[in-house]
């Protein structure tokens, strides 16, 4: 196991180190002048110059890589050419929604996923319309799921909110950042309902695709074990089928539902981006749109960077639970 934990960590530093050479040569091939965006269109010709040689954008390549990697090594992602913050500080401050938000739509596709296998597996009653359910839904992209879901539970039915994380103004802001932990912290019920239903919409669109791909690996790996002689044997000692299920499937086929969770993980970081939008959702998606517009290169680069390493690093905790899910798994 700590092999396997000295390979995995190893990939990471390799993998995260070929990210920042892209993110750098992206930079490099920009036809925008970050410092022409940072001064603004009518600053002078010294005036750039001289604001060019304080960045150190006129030395070597390498140097600048160099220099670009100790900074991200240290925290330290530029300063934003829009908000002239440090891009690490508006991260700071965007990052929990986007955080709460992922998380809910995790855990629901995950609680999907496992209900559409379980239930198609042993054939439960309504198991084939929730089937059906689940596959219309993921036939349409997030951003189509969201406005579906507005129109339907907000402006038809009025049963769901459409925008934003709360409709209270003195919710409480930390101390996590997260509204729903925080609302429970600071004991605060209504706050936490009032944020959950805030969360359902958006989080059953970002949910809803990952679940159907998750739950039809996972139920084919259920298949596949319910046939083995071990689960015969269980049956055979008059374990009910959800018993047998429970104690002697699910375990030996959460393997290859593992592996698609991780790579669903970066579908479902796109479809928060997107989401964000159309439900003024306060989080990176809103950051980044502000940010593209105005070639603010550092925000945009910091929140690609921010991406790549929490989906290397959601990759890495899955390849680490599968050889502790199936001990076989060595390398």
């Amino acid at each position: 196991m700590l092999i396997l934990v000295a390979k995995r960590l190893t990939a990471v530093v390799l993998i995260l180190l070929a990210l920042t050479a892209v993110l750098f040569a992206l930079e490099q091939t920009s036809t925008s002048d970050p410092i022409k965006t940072m001064l603004g269109p009518g600053a002078s010709q010294a005036l750039v110059a001289q604001k060019r040689a304080e960045l150190g954008l006129d030395d070597p390549i390498a140097a600048q890589y160099a220099r670009y990697v100790t900074d991200l090594v240290h925290g330290d992602l530029g300063t934003s050419y829009r908000t002239r913050r440090a891009v690490s500080a508006d991260i700071a401050t965007f990052l929990p929604a986007t955080l709460e938000l992922a998380l809910f739509g995790l855990v629901t596709a995950v609680l999907l996923a496992v209900a559409f296998a379980v239930a198609t597996t042993l054939r439960w009653p309504g198991a084939g319309a929730f089937r059906l359910l689940l596959m219309v839904g993921a036939s349409a992209p997030a951003f189509l799921l969201a406005i579906g879901g507005i129109v339907v539970f907000y402006r038809e039915l009025g049963w769901l909110p459409a925008t934003g994380r709360t409709d209270f103004v003195d919710a409480p802001t930390g101390p996590t950042g997260l509204l729903t932990v925080d609302a429970l912290v600071h004991g605060r019920p209504a706050v936490l309902g009032d944020a959950l239903q805030h969360l359902l919409l958006p989080g059953l669109a970002i949910a809803v695709g990952p679940a159907v791909s998750i739950g039809r690996v996972l139920r084919s790996s259920l298949v596949t074990t319910l046939r083995t002689d071990y689960t015969r044997t269980a049956r055979a000692k008059g374990l009910r089928e959800v018993e047998v299920m429970r104690k002697h499937v699910l375990r030996n086929s959460i393997g290859p539902a593992l592996s698609m969770t991780g790579l669903q993980v970066g579908l479902m970081f796109a479809g928060v981006l997107v989401v964000e939008l159309i439900f003024a959702w306060p989080g990176l998606g809103q950051y980044t749109a502000q940010s593209i517009p105005v070639d603010d290169f550092p925000a945009i680069a910091g929140v690609m960077l921010l991406l790549g390493v929490a989906y290397v690093l959601i990759n890495t905790v899955v390849d680490l639970l599968q050889a502790a899910a199936d001990p076989r798994i060595e390398a």
